[in-house]
């Protein structure tokens, strides 16, 4: 099975006949096993050149960069392989049909509010005090289908987050993380920079995944499609980030994985340093690759082919064989 591959050093990727190496400062080789890598993700500062780039597109092999700041910055999205042009259509057909639209944008949102709830109960279970919290969730979940568009359906998204997020100070057992208010750029804290590379990560862990379909990134429809980035990964991610970025978050913190000396204040905001981002991705990846009884197909898979499958859901829906669901936790 494919796996991801994340380089935090600075360095440069080169081709070498017929694989890569990574190469870093200090003239350390790593090679790379291609035929074994779905993606690779880069945090540090790196070189490569159109040689390098051709024999990633060549070998379907997706690069993820990030700054200095953890922040995602952008893809090599090598040529679609597996583009069609009638799903494109189809999926085209669906954002520009308001009623279509904004019925798949309830199903993410109506996802996302669902597994909310399982996480919330998960931690409700083990003796935290977010009995509150889940109540009002659970009753924003069950007004999603009277909202009249995107932009309100949005909003109410909004509160539900919002919500979820009063709750982390209950199920976060470290002080030095609570979470008083949530801030994204900058991360005015650490279990902030914490939940925005969490996040970060399951957007292009979703944009690989989709990759990998005939399905386009291009054309979302809870956020909107627009001239400068993907969008679909961003509708598919709301329904798995309670469930694999925010119980990685926990897990971290609560396992005492990651500490206050992980993090470094950097410009205006409290960013993780090499050594916090590496714990982290260590505890992410392993989340991803481990598994559970998908029920619908009676068989264990990982979260990561969970991802895959909500996307083959997806495709369904627009050649209209089955109306979509989102996954929801059985946890």
């Amino acid at each position: 099975m494919s796996r991801p591959i994340y380089i935090f050093q600075s360095g440069r990727l080169a081709r070498k006949a017929n694989t890569v190496y990574f190469e870093n400062s200090e003239g350390v080789k790593r090679y790379i096993p291609v035929e074994n890598t779905s993606e690779i993700y880069l945090f540090g500062e790196i070189d490569l050149n159109k040689d390098a780039l051709e024999f990633f597109a060549k070998n379907e092999i997706i690069l993820h960069f990030f700054n200095y700041y953890e922040y995602y910055v952008g893809s090599f999205y090598p040529r679609e392989h597996y583009n069609s042009g009638y799903m494109i259509v189809k999926q085209v057909e669906h954002y520009l049909n308001p009623q279509k639209r904004l019925l798949l944008a309830k199903r993410f949102v109506e996802g996302a509010g669902a597994n909310i709830q399982k996480v919330l109960s998960y931690y409700l279970r083990r003796g935290a005090d977010v009995s509150s919290q889940l109540n009002v969730v659970a009753d924003l979940v069950k007004s999603i289908d009277d909202q009249p568009d995107v932009p309100r359906l949005m909003a109410l998204e909004g509160k539900m987050h919002e919500t979820y997020y009063e709750a982390f100070p209950k199920i976060v057992e470290q002080e030095e993380f609570e979470l008083k208010r949530r801030t994204r750029r900058p991360p005015k804290d650490s279990i902030n920079a914490l939940v925005s590379f969490a996040n970060s990560l399951v957007y292009s862990t979703v944009l690989s995944s989709i990759y990998k379909t005939h399905l386009d990134p291009r054309i979302g429809f809870l956020h909107e499609s627009n001239f400068r980035s993907f969008s679909l990964n961003l509708d598919v991610a709301e329904i798995f980030k309670p469930i694999i970025a925010d119980r990685a978050v926990f897990s971290a913190i609560n396992k005492q994985i990651i500490d206050t000396a992980d993090f470094e204040k950097r410009l205006n905001g409290i960013y993780l340093n090499e050594s916090g981002a590496k714990k982290f991705v260590q505890v992410f990846d392993e989340k991803l690759q481990s598994t559970l009884n998908y029920k619908k197909i009676k068989r264990n898979v990982s979260y990561k082919t969970l991802i895959r499958l909500e996307l083959y859901k997806l495709e369904k829906h627009f050649m209209g064989e089955e109306m979509y669901r989102p996954f929801v936790a059985e946890w």
